[in-house]
């Protein structure tokens, strides 16, 4: 993940105390970049999975109480490694798909600069729309995850979703690699205007465009 300016679009202090994330220098700390351990990704991956399967699971009873009841115990062993917003490793973890976040559809950044942001993003079967296409839906909030990078790390500043529109031009497939495109139009003071596409190849998916308010200091 080549980034240019990445580092000087997170956070400050000021904005941690406004309770936006935490400042770079604290998730960054001791180049902490192993957060979560070395088998998060693969923890991830099993965590998708099932997502995917339940998306079209149609259990019978049988099947449904004995998974409600390993499901329940899967659930309190997660609840022992919760912790707070802050010291999640989704923020540090970088070269995980999506950061390690796994409400985003999974996406590796292939060129992150002020001049724009490209990405290999992949919407899997728990993204399923309808027909085999991805939901409407989850399209935006990948759109809304990659136009807030662009618009970042454009302004150098922290900043926040305005307004967000999508145009649906064909059908996205499911499990397929492609391709999105964020970049920045023009700057307006604490205004960013940022658009956006989605590709299968040479054909267009959908395409965005959205505007993004730079946080002032200690603005949540």
């Amino acid at each position: 993940m080549t980034e240019d300016h990445v580092a000087d679009a997170l956070p400050t202090a000021e904005h941690h105390e406004g309770g936006f994330r935490p400042m770079w220098e604290q998730m960054m700390k001791d180049a902490d970049v192993s957060r979560g351990g070395p088998h998060l990704g693969e923890f991830i991956e099993q965590v998708r999975t099932l997502m995917d399967h339940a998306r079209l699971a149609n259990p019978t009873d049988a099947q449904a109480l004995d998974l409600i009841s390993r499901l329940k115990e899967v659930n309190a062993a997660l609840a022992e490694t919760v912790v707070d917003e802050w010291s999640a490793p989704s923020w540090t973890r970088h070269e995980l798909p999506a950061r390690g976040n796994i409400t985003l559809p999974p996406y590796r950044v292939k060129r992150a600069s002020r001049k724009g942001v490209e990405t290999a993003i992949t919407f899997r079967t728990a993204h399923l729309g309808g027909n085999a296409a991805a939901h409407g839906g989850q399209m935006a909030v990948g759109f809304d995850e990659l136009c807030g990078m662009a618009a970042a790390i454009h302004a150098g500043s922290v900043t926040r979703t305005a307004s967000l529109t999508i145009d649906y031009r064909s059908i996205t497939p499911l499990n397929t690699e492609l391709t999105l495109r964020s970049w920045v139009e023009n700057q307006e003071g604490r205004k960013v205007y940022v658009r956006a596409t989605l590709h299968e190849g040479e054909r267009l998916c959908a395409e965005a465009h959205g505007l993004f308010i730079v946080l002032r200091p200690g603005q949540a």
